[in-house]
């Protein structure tokens, strides 16, 4: 078995927390920004890049901002690797912006649908740490075969 890499993308609270524990976990961890002014406060033990990383097979991607505008060309460039899982933060009772950003960049529907949302177990998460193991929670699952209640109502 390879290692497994989680990568989240965009420095945000809970991309920090995600990083400290999925390094927890047993996951080599990868901050990616694309904004290396906005990389601040990496600690220390943690690689940050500004380019995407390699992603194999064992890769899990995490969207830490929906919100950014680099949104559909970051996850257009992660799509194009060959990542295990793919998924982005946010409010499952809106509509994704990635897919409007994907559509732009005219990304197949087939590679769009690789795009996860929401990601992590609905245990009614509000806090950048419990989004963060909300989130860790339902990688395991998955990768466990797990259904790990993902179902949103």
């Amino acid at each position: 078995m390879s290692e497994r890499l989680l990568v989240a993308v965009f420095a945000t609270p809970v991309a920090s927390f995600l990083l400290r524990y999925g390094n927890d976990l047993g996951y080599k961890t990868v901050l990616f920004e694309p904004d290396g002014a906005r990389v601040t406060d990496v600690e220390d033990g943690l690689d940050a890049l500004t380019t995407v990383p390699d992603l194999g097979p064992d890769a899990d991607v995490v969207v830490t901002d929906h919100d950014r505008p680099e949104l559909g060309e970051v996850l257009k460039a992660v799509l194009e690797r060959p990542a295990r899982w793919v998924g982005v933060l946010g409010n499952p009772r809106h509509a994704g912006p990635h897919v409007a950003a994907l559509k732009a960049l005219d990304v197949p529907d087939r590679e769009i649908a690789r795009v996860h949302r929401p990601v992590g177990l609905n245990i009614g998460s509000r806090t950048p740490p419990e989004i963060a193991v909300a989130t860790l929670a339902g990688l395991l699952a998955d990768r466990n075969g797990r259904p790990g209640g993902f179902e949103f109502q």
